[in-house]
């Protein structure tokens, strides 16, 4: 299946905008999955170098992990402060820990004036676009957290260990 919505400029992009390979992770901030591929991901970008674009959307996964959303919302809260990885970082590093005060302290740990932070937190066009995230994931077949497209298309291997490496590196030399 493909990624219904391409990477655009609401997204986030860590790395080279013109690398060769576009990596799209879908990502639920309190999913214990996405927090085992997290620390894959981040030796992913450092193996692969300036050859990988990464892009992380939002898709919490409510239900099950009731504070995934509010902290999708604290991630591009943060990003409007142009710390939007380090607040991505911080949150996986501490991901048992996301109620509000928590999110708060990880705030002001990354160096965010507060007011605007807190204020940015309560604005309807950050939930919305992390509720567009998981639209735009729903429409290209995402179920389940993590879920990751290469160049567009939905990869079906398994991430875990060095399996996500190996097939980028064997794909893309």
């Amino acid at each position: 299946m493909a990624l219904r919505t391409p990477v655009n400029e609401t997204d986030y992009l860590f790395g080279p905008t013109q690398a060769p390979i576009e990596l799209v992770e879908y990502g639920d901030y309190q999913c214990p999955y996405c927090g085992k591929a997290y620390p894959i991901v981040k030796g992913l970008l450092q193996q692969v170098g300036d050859q990988l674009k990464f892009v992380f959307r939002n898709f919490p996964l409510s239900k099950i992990h009731p504070q995934a959303r509010m902290a999708a919302i604290a991630a591009e809260a943060a990003g409007l402060q142009h710390k939007y990885w380090e607040m991505h970082d911080v949150i996986y590093e501490n991901q048992k820990r996301l109620h509000h005060t928590a999110l708060l302290e990880y705030a002001a740990s990354i160096g965010l004036q507060m007011d605007q932070f807190t204020a940015d937190m309560e604005r309807e066009d950050l939930a919305a676009k992390v509720d567009g995230h998981f639209y735009s994931g729903m429409r290209s077949g995402v179920s389940a957290t993590p879920t990751f497209f290469i160049n567009g298309e939905k990869y079906t291997g398994s991430w875990e260990n060095d399996d996500l490496l190996k097939y980028i590196k064997s794909t893309f030399p």
